[in-house]
Order: structure tokens, then C-alpha cells, then sequence
């Protein structure tokens, strides 16, 4: 046990290290933010067709204020995005089913108190460190240049 938290210790500190200029850089957490330069529909909307334009199966949109809201509960607007790749997403599973706890991916889209609109998703390093997984790293490169690509869509200058 000990052994797998040093190696994911230091698969996240070496894949930081190798994180292209110019890309989001997930924090200590593996939990990469940024605001949106839109309002909460339209971040959803351009999100979604930049999906489907890539031909990505869709899984999900779960409104998660409107669930608080049906049980009584005050929320900002929340909105959790499910989609993926089943030829490339399931062959992290096949390298650690644990993994499966990470797909498909998701992307949350929250507004804050100030309107500020946020999008937020798990950094693909963190999820291959977290996980202990050795292999793959053409199929993380890829998953990490696919959600880059999407999420850029909507990302503030």
C-alpha cells in the first residue's frame, strides 16, 4: 500500500513536470478549474455539441441544483456532464477496474455566488497515478488532448 501512494506520489510530480505550457494544470487534488466565459446554458450547450461533433457517446447531463431543489435544499446552479469513450475510456478499466471509479469522464459546470461560471473535471495524470497505472500512456495523452480540446470551448481568456 505504501508502495503504490510513493509510485502515484511520483507519477503525478513527473507527469507535471512534463504538462504542456499553455494547458490546464490540475491542482494538488488532480482537480483541474477554470471559469467559464459563458453563462451556465450556453457553457452546457457548446460543451455538448463539441461532444457529439466528435463523435463521443453521451451518457448524461444530471441538473444537480434541481435535485437539491426536490429535496429541499438551496443550490447554485450545478450541472454534472457524463460522456466518454467506451474503445478508449474501457481500456483503463482493463488496466485497474478501481479505475472504472473515474469513467466515464465528467465534467461539472457550477456557477458561484458572484455568477461566475466554472468548469471542473479530474486531471487524466492524477486519475493514472491515482490508479497506479503504468501502461496506457498514449490512451491518457489522448483522453488529456480530447477534454483539453472540449473543454476550451468555453474556457475564459
Amino acid at each position: 500500500m505504501l508502495k503504490r501512494l510513493i509510485c502515484s506520489i511520483l507519477l503525478v510530480i513527473a507527469a507535471a513536470a512534463f504538462v504542456p505550457l499553455g494547458t490546464a494544470q490540475a491542482a494538488d487534488d488532480g482537480i483541474v478549474k477554470f471559469k467559464s466565459a459563458y453563462a451556465m446554458p450556453e457553457t452546457i450547450a457548446r460543451m455538448k455539441k463539441d461532444i457529439a461533433d466528435k463523435g463521443i457517446k453521451f451518457f448524461d447531463e444530471i441538473d444537480q441544483a434541481k435535485l437539491a431543489a426536490d429535496a429541499g435544499i438551496t443550490l447554485l446552479p450545478s450541472t454534472l456532464l457524463l460522456f466518454g469513450n467506451p474503445p478508449l475510456g474501457t481500456l483503463f478499466i482493463t488496466a485497474d477496474p478501481d479505475a472504472g471509479l473515474d469513467w466515464p469522464v465528467r465534467v461539472l459546470v457550477y456557477q458561484d455566488a458572484k455568477g461566475d461560471v466554472w468548469v471542473a473535471y479530474t486531471d487524466f495524470a492524477w486519475i493514472k497515478a491515482r490508479h497506479g497505472i503504468d501502461s496506457r500512456e498514449k490512451e491518457f495523452n489522448m483522453a488529456t488532448e480530447v477534454i483539453t480540446s472540449i473543454t476550451s470551448t468555453v474556457k475564459a481568456k
